[in-house]
Formats: C-alpha cells, sequence, structure tokens
C-alpha cells in the first residue's frame, strides 16, 4: 500500500481512498501512486488566487461528491477557488443561461450531441489551439476523442471545443468464471472464436446466450447496443459516423448486414435462453439471471458496464460473474473499436482560470483523483492503472487504453425520434420476425420524414 502525502489548504472528509484534511492531503491506491510531478509542475506555474471557476454539470449525490474531491486539488495548485452545481434538468438549464449570458465558466455535457448544437449557435468558445494535437498524442485512441470533440461553430468552420473526461463501457461481455472453468471455456479473443465458443456451447448441451430487450417505454435500446459494436465490428470507424449522421441510410447493405450480425446470436433458438421469441419480451435487467443459475442457463450475456447492478443481490464481480472484451472480427483488421459514452468539459464563459482548469483536466492525477474512488474509467492514456479502486474497474480501464477507435453510442448521437424511438422499435420487430431489410426501411422512412 503505498500513500502520498501533499500540502493542502482544504478540509474534506475520506471518501475512497483519498483524505482531505486541514493542512494536508493524503490519497492511498493499492499498489501504484499518483502522478504527482505533472501536478507540482502545474502548480509551480500557476497562481490564479483570489479567481474563481464556476461549473455545472449532471454529477449529482454521490458523484458530485467525488468531483469535488477532484476539483479541490485544482484549488491546492492554483489558488483559485471551485463552484460546481449538479443537476437533474442539466441540459434544459446550460441552454437557458447560456442564452441569457450568464453560463457559468465551463459545462460539463453527458453526451456530445448538446454541446455540438450549442457550438453551432455560438454558445461555445473553442479550447485553445493544439488542444487537439494534445488528445490526439494523449488518449487512447487520441483520434476518436478529436473527433467527438470537434463541432462546427455558426459559420460552419470547425473547433475542438470538448475535453472528455469520464468514459462508460460498452463492449463488455459478461459470463461466470465458475462455470466458464467447470465446462472448460477459454476467454475468445477474436469474434470467430467467439462464434465458435458459441457454437461448442450448443454441442455440449448449453445455451451460450441470454439476451434481453425489455425496457419498458425505452424496449428495444439492447439490440441498437448489438448494431453499434457490429458496426464498428464490420466496417470501418468513417462507415459508423456517416450511418450516424444518415450520410450512410440505414438500408445500406453495410448497414443491414450489422443487424443481421445481431440477429445471427438473438435469432437463432439454440443460441438463446427460452429461444428466440423470448429475447423481445425479457426485460433486460431480468436478462442476466440465467448466468448464475445452476446448472447455468447461459453462459454470456452482452452488455454495459452497468450491468452489475441488477445481478443478484451479493454477486461479487471478479469471482462470481467476470468479464471480457466483446471481440472483433481477426479476419477484417478493423482493430480493437470500443462502444460507449462520455462526458465532456466545455467552455462556456472564457476566463484564464477556466483555460487553467481545462490544462489541470489534461493531467493524470486529475483523472487518478477520481479513479481512486471508483465508478469513473478514463481514456487518457498517462494515467496509472493501479490507481482504479478495484481489479474490474482496472480490467475496463485497459480495454480502454488498448482500444484502436472509440465511438459513441450512436442513438444517442441520432435524432430522437430514430435513436430513441423508430431505431428502438424496429429492432424489436426484426427480432420478432420482420426481415431485416424491411426494419431497416422502415427506420429510414421515419428519417427521411425528418428532412
Amino acid at each position: 500500500m503505498k500513500t502520498k502525502l501533499y500540502a493542502s489548504a482544504v478540509s474534506l472528509a475520506f471518501v475512497g481512498g483519498i483524505a482531505l484534511a486541514d493542512g494536508h492531503a493524503t490519497f492511498t491506491v493499492g499498489e501504484g501512486d499518483f502522478s504527482w510531478d505533472s501536478f507540482e509542475a502545474f502548480a509551480a506555474s500557476t497562481d490564479l488566487a483570489g479567481q474563481t471557476v464556476t461549473i455545472t454539470g449532471p454529477w449529482t449525490g454521490n458523484e458530485k461528491e467525488k468531483v469535488e474531491k477532484v476539483f479541490a486539488l485544482f484549488t491546492e495548485a492554483t489558488g483559485a477557488a471551485v463552484n460546481y452545481s449538479g443537476s437533474d434538468s442539466f441540459e434544459q438549464d446550460i441552454v437557458i443561461s447560456a442564452r441569457a449570458g450568464s453560463a457559468p465558466n465551463l459545462a460539463v455535457f453527458p453526451q456530445p450531441g448538446l454541446a455540438a448544437d450549442m457550438a453551432r449557435q455560438g454558445l461555445l468558445t473553442p479550447l485553445a489551439e493544439g488542444t487537439a494535437d494534445w488528445v490526439a498524442s494523449n488518449f487512447a485512441a487520441g483520434p476518436s476523442w478529436v473527433d467527438l470533440g470537434t463541432y462546427a461553430d455558426k459559420d460552419g468552420a470547425d473547433h475542438l471545443y470538448g475535453l472528455f473526461y469520464r468514459v462508460d463501457l460498452k463492449s463488455l461481455v459478461w459470463y461466470s468464471p465458475e462455470a466458464f472453468d467447470e465446462a472448460g471455456y477459454d476467454i475468445p479473443e477474436s469474434m470467430e472464436a467467439l462464434k465458435a465458443l458459441t457454437d461448442q456451447i450448443v454441442a455440449d448441451g448449453g445455451t451460450p446466450w441470454c439476451i434481453g430487450l425489455g425496457s419498458g417505454a425505452a424496449t428495444g435500446w439492447p439490440a441498437t447496443d448489438w448494431v453499434e459494436d457490429m458496426m464498428l465490428r464490420t466496417n470501418p470507424p468513417a462507415d459508423y459516423d456517416a450511418w450516424v449522421t444518415n450520410e450512410m441510410p440505414f438500408t445500406d447493405p453495410k448497414v443491414i448486414a450489422a443487424m443481421e450480425e445481431y440477429g445471427h446470436f438473438a435469432l437463432n433458438d439454440a443460441y438463446v435462453d427460452g429461444g428466440a421469441a423470448a429475447v423481445a419480451s425479457t426485460d433486460f435487467r431480468d436478462s442476466p439471471a440465467g448466468l448464475f443459475a445452476i446448472p447455468p442457463k447461459c453462459y454470456m450475456h452482452r452488455q454495459a458496464s452497468f450491468i452489475p447492478a441488477f445481478f443478484p443481490e451479493g454477486t461479487v464481480v471478479g469471482e462470481d460473474a467476470d468479464f471480457f472484451y466483446f471481440p472483433s472480427y481477426e479476419s477484417k483488421d478493423l482493430g480493437k473499436p470500443v462502444l460507449g459514452a462520455g462526458t465532456l468539459f466545455a467552455i462556456t464563459t472564457p476566463s484564464d482560470a477556466t483555460t487553467a482548469m481545462i490544462e489541470f483536466l489534461k493531467l493524470p492525477v486529475a483523472h487518478e483523483a477520481w479513479m481512486a474512488q471508483g465508478g469513473f474509467l478514463t481514456a487518457h492514456a498517462g494515467v496509472n492503472l493501479d490507481t482504479y479502486l478495484d481489479d474490474s474497474s482496472r480490467a475496463q480501464g485497459k480495454i480502454l487504453q488498448n482500444a484502436t477507435t472509440f465511438r459513441f453510442d450512436a442513438s444517442d448521437l441520432m435524432p430522437a425520434e430514430i435513436g430513441a424511438g423508430e431505431f428502438w422499435t424496429s429492432m424489436v420487430d426484426y427480432t420478432t420476425g420482420t426481415p431485416a431489410a424491411d426494419a431497416a426501411a422502415k427506420i429510414q422512412e421515419r428519417w427521411d420524414t425528418l428532412k
């Protein structure tokens, strides 16, 4: 166990391996130390005593407490105060305040769509020149994060507006290590191997997958995640981007083929717990339960990093359940793409202290300080992975570090009528028997009405 002592003037309670108390700050992490050198250099060169940075974002409750400990380090280094306000109605509040000329210095956007809209309206300030090159060089799959944070201004010129910070990971397959060990199954390293394992489980008398699309009024979204992951595994990132903006229509053979890649797993009665007919009617929160049955009702479940919240009470991730990267095709040579989401910082009211906060967020310690508290992943390639609070977070962090491409959840970037509407419902139709080409045509027809 390593401990780092650093001077501090703040007073905060001990949380998740981080203690900030009067006169000192102590950070305790498992096997690795924080990246203090760059922090100390930043502190030595930055004096903002008497200034204040105002920030608003979607983090409330426990998440607000965690990020405030990160901001406390900025205060330590610079002398500037940080006022953060979290809101459940952030998306509405930031637009209103920006149009009224009363926006805070920084806004934390939970997805790039709103940031892009505000950039086009002239309500955001581009990040400093050179930041795009820095992100490309210092983030895993760096060009992806430049692309995701670059938007057109009101004159149509592209600038980098967003610096991504906290990341969510979707390209995961969950499984029971005990069930895999008893059956003698290895973790597949390619999509070809995953399909072979699926067939092997059937040959052994088991059922490979649990899949559920049910989610109340949002039923169908788990299938869209499957299709998004398959688009990234069967096509170059540029095709994915064109699809998101409808430059590549849903009726394109590449999109239909990605839908059918999902169907390869979901529409085979032998592959899915309850048979293909159960996929659309099973709630996504209930669908992983089969992993824990004795004997197992299924061996694998593809879902995002949040799904352990719906595992049986007492399940220990890393012991009772674990995950592996949803692999790419070895034969297609598309690297290791990752699907997910993330939050980005953007400037709404510039100031010297605001510019300094962006520079602070580039430091590894600005990420490690939340990594050590849990509930945080980052694509920053310079962080010490040992500062993650637990092995599960560390393993997910490694997946992000190894990614060659990162793309945001496509349905979150599409118009709501599509990404949170027709895409969902048509994927349910496809899952229950509508041909992929017909389901794709229905989605495209709806999109065409928006023009």
